[in-house]
């Protein structure tokens, strides 16, 4: 039987592209804002595409904050993707100050648009980026269990999440000196800045391990 996914349809973000993507890896898919059927599901993705503030409002506009809360509540695993990553976190700063959903502790603020030795960087930050395991911890158990340090993924984001605390990172990648959290972990929440549905292999064997885990 195929694993039901349900996509959180809150009216942005690359909803077909990351539909496609898990149905290649076996998920039946639903892409729905019908509070019922988010807050019953085993398996929640929230896409992202557009800004922080903006994604908040039509979530909160189409009352989907509860019956995300209550399928995370319930053990679901949550798979938030780039911006649907960062609204993981307490709050954000673009555009303005606005409240996450408050998953993970933290925020989300603008990358810095030069390196530590003053050279000045491309912002936003677009292109293929190698993971790498932050100190101390491991992938076993993660939706990047099937990964080895070394394996790029697509990137593209003005802004990065700076979890509050160290065991909330799952991976990191970098942008010329700047560390970058590539990817967060809280118990039954993932969430990756990258986009798995754009990154090749890499990005199907990461989605395929959310539909085993």
């Amino acid at each position: 039987m195929n694993k039901e996914v349900v996509i959180l349809d809150y009216g942005s973000g690359n909803l077909h592209s990351i539909a496609q993507a898990l149905s290649k890896c076996g998920a039946k898919i639903s892409i729905t804002d019908v509070p019922s059927a988010i807050a019953k599901t085993s398996h929640l993705v929230i896409p992202g595409v557009g800004a922080f503030g903006g994604c908040m409002a039509k979530i909160e506009h189409r009352g989907l904050i509860p019956p995300v809360i209550e399928a995370v509540n319930r053990g679901a695993l949550l798979l938030g993707i780039c911006v649907g990553m960062q609204i993981l976190f307490d709050e954000g700063e673009e555009f303005g100050h606005h409240e996450g959903l408050g998953l993970i502790p933290g925020k989300v603020v603008a990358m810095p648009g030069r390196d530590s030795n003053g050279t000045k960087r491309k912002i936003p930050f677009v292109g293929w980026s190698p993971l790498q395991i932050p100190p101390d911890r491991d992938w076993t158990g993660t939706v990047l269990q099937d990964l080895v340090p070394g394996n790029a993924c697509y990137f593209v984001h003005s802004f990065m999440a700076i979890p509050q605390e160290e065991k909330h990172h799952l991976a990191d990648t970098y942008y010329g000196k700047t560390r970058v959290c590539a990817a967060v972990r809280s118990g039954n929440i993932f969430g990756c800045q990258f986009h798995p549905e754009k990154s090749g292999s890499v990005g199907l064997t990461i989605l395929k391990r959310f539909l085993n885990a």
